[in-house]
């Protein structure tokens, strides 16, 4: 169900499952670390995520399973868990258009991306008291993050999805679009990004992680930003752009 495509920098990985609404199974989470791997492969310099159909990811897919004999440890400890990893540490941009269903797995794709554009038709939140089953794939951290522990067991025990503009207004997600705008629109911004300056978004990528990780605060940070600036100094791009700028034209990054 996952599809790759690369072309002028951007490698563009798709869902597309969209009869189960994109829900994953485990080889489903391995073709998708796989295609991650292929776009660093291909020194993709960002990456677009979605999903075809309705639903961008209604979670994991559970149909066949049995409870009794489920390995939900191995699911979610050997295989989801490296992937959101490898995702969230993936060394260039990375950006998801969010719209329908996007829950369990599917919000953790989501967390683990670093932009995420959602459709004002999204669902957002924790179906899990209908399984018996608490929230996984990393969502407990970022409701409690940028919600605070009120609403997120309010989420949690209610099951109250949050709209696409709800969740953006919270601080969850970078910015709600109309459902019929939200390919296009994340697709233009993944496409800028991939002919931007590769190694300054990779630095400030380290840096945000950083402070987001280590709780760095300002003076800490700030030590950070000149190492990388004197870094990037030396790049092939950081004098294109300083040319450009000193020339009155847009600049044309080789991202190098």
């Amino acid at each position: 169900m996952i599809d790759y495509a690369f072309a002028d920098g951007l490698a563009e990985i798709t869902l597309n499952a969209p009869s189960r609404r994109n829900a994953l199974g485990v080889d489903d989470l391995r073709a998708l670390a796989e295609a991650f791997d292929r776009a660093e492969a291909d020194a993709a310099r960002a990456v677009l995520l979605h999903g075809e159909g309705p639903s961008f990811c209604a979670g994991r897919d559970i149909s066949g399973v049995d409870p009794a004999t489920d390995d939900v440890a191995g699911y979610l400890d050997d295989t989801l868990a490296p992937l959101l990893r490898r995702m969230s540490a993936f060394p260039a941009p990375t950006f998801a258009a969010a719209h329908g269903a996007c829950l369990g797995v599917g919000l953790g794709l989501l967390v683990a991306t670093d932009v995420v554009f959602v459709a004002d038709d999204a669902r957002i939140g924790s179906p899990f008291a209908a399984l018996g089953a608490a929230l996984d794939s990393g969502g407990h951290a970022l409701f409690v993050e940028r919600l605070g522990t009120h609403a997120t067991l309010d989420l949690i025990y209610t099951g109250r999805m949050l709209t696409g503009e709800e969740a953006v207004r919270a601080g969850l997600f970078s910015r709600v679009v109309p459902a019929s705008e939200i390919q296009d629109a994340t697709a233009l911004a993944a496409r800028r990004a991939a002919a931007g300056p590769t190694e300054a978004f990779r630095a400030s990528k380290r840096i945000v992680t950083a402070i987001r990780d280590e709780r760095l605060g300002l003076w800490e940070a700030m030590a950070l930003e000149n190492r990388a600036q004197a870094a990037l100094a030396r790049s092939d791009d950081y004098r294109e752009g300083f040319a450009a700028f000193q020339e009155k034209r847009a600049p044309e990054f080789a991202g190098r």
